[in-house]
């Protein structure tokens, strides 16, 4: 049996899974850590299980959907709190995504993404999928620095 050790940190896997451009997301269960936060499905890899493998499972537990491919991770995020890796797998699956553990789904165009309350490393992912940052120029010579900001605060009023 594999046992971790303090400085091991724990895989976990995220499905991307994208169809006709939008992404699933599942809001978490209330009673569990970040819950009633929205994140990409799946969960932990259990000791010697490849990402592939930790992801068919996970999506079938969760969704009931059938994993026919998954790709190599396309970003990975450290927690920062526990110790678990965050892997974010492109995923492509059959079926239709019932959430037996979670409140909700939604599907959702990148540009939507963002306006869910995410997770933090979700979020972190969401950011990299959909950069929003627009620099201020507006800055007097001085500041030779820009200032950068989340192009979405520009609709907050």
């Amino acid at each position: 049996m594999h046992m971790s050790t303090p400085n091991e940190r724990v895989g976990v896997v995220a499905a991307v899974i994208d169809k006709d451009g939008r992404v699933l997301i599942a809001k978490r269960p209330s009673n569990k850590r970040y819950g009633s936060k929205w994140e990409f499905p799946g969960g932990k890899c259990e000791p010697g299980e490849s990402h592939h493998q930790a992801i068919r499972r996970e999506l079938h537990e969760e969704l009931g959907l059938t994993v026919v491919a998954s790709q190599l991770p396309q970003f990975a995020v450290a927690d920062r709190e526990l110790a678990l890796t965050i892997y974010y797998i492109p995923t492509t699956v059959v079926g239709t995504a019932q959430p037996h553990e979670h409140e909700q789904l939604a599907w959702v165009t990148d540009g939507e993404l963002l306006t869910y309350d995410l997770a933090p490393s979700d979020r972190s992912y969401a950011e990299f999928r959909y950069p929003t940052v627009v620099v201020d120029w507006s800055a007097s010579r001085s500041d030779a620095v820009p200032r950068a900001t989340n192009a979405l605060s520009c609709w907050q009023t």
